[in-house]
């Protein structure tokens, strides 16, 4: 019988001991929510650079990159060249998640629409529109870097990134890696999601004041609260 017992209790301590090992530490979720609202808070800090404002690096007369009547590219510099580069390519076949010859999901209807915007609001408006494009990523960078107001930064981070997917992912000139683009659209729909400023993050701080205020009716830390 203590033979009995003995076995029984090495098969129960066996199960906890598979169960422990299946089950991940309570912080690694937490860690890699973090890793990823960072990652990707400094991925669009890495992009302010090369296009800083007032002129964004664009020629003096913000000539946009246009297409030879052979459809290559006369290129232009900065942000007027790859608002030129969509505009162009929303004229050509585009296929996204292409796998072999036949295999793919058309958004030729979707580059139209981006490069009816682009030519008739953007270009023409570069010289504050630049602004807009500009400050919306660096208010990215400072959202999720710091995870303040991390749920509004992961709306606009999907904003941003779905308009370079439409515009950019794929082309074969100059030759832009698809799922570059489909992978910062797809973590800045999960962030979006987990609202990761939650974690290690300014938000983290705000919330329970702002959970607080909400309580007692005020109707503005209702709304900040949808945005942490």
């Amino acid at each position: 019988m203590n033979d009995g017992l003995t076995v029984a209790q090495s098969d129960q301590r066996m199960q906890r001991d598979a169960a422990s090992a299946e089950r991940l530490p309570a912080w690694l979720p937490a860690a890699l929510m973090v890793a990823a609202r960072v990652a990707i808070g400094y991925l669009f800090f890495t992009q302010l650079f090369w296009k800083l404002p007032p002129s964004f690096s664009c020629p003096p007369d913000f000539h946009f990159t246009t297409a030879n009547a052979d459809g290559s590219l006369m290129r232009s510099t900065g942000l007027c060249d790859w608002i030129g580069i969509e505009s162009v390519w929303a004229q050509r076949p585009h296929t996204l998640l292409r796998a072999g010859e036949y295999i793919g999901l058309p958004i030729g209807w979707a580059s139209r629409i981006n490069g009816v915007f682009l030519d008739n609001v953007v270009k023409p408006n570069i010289r504050w529109f630049g602004w807009l494009i500009w400050g919306s990523e660096a208010f990215i960078f400072v959202s999720l870097f710091f995870g303040i107001f991390s749920r509004l930064g992961g709306l606009v981070a999907i904003g941003i990134s779905a308009q370079l997917l439409v515009g950019l992912a794929g082309i074969s000139d100059p030759n832009e890696w698809e799922w570059s683009y489909n992978l910062i659209f797809l973590l800045s729909v999960l962030l979006f999601a987990f609202a990761p400023g939650r974690i290690f993050g300014i938000d983290a701080l705000l919330r329970p004041r702002l959970l607080a205020a909400a309580a007692n009716g005020n109707r503005i830390a209702r709304l900040v609260l949808l945005l942490t």
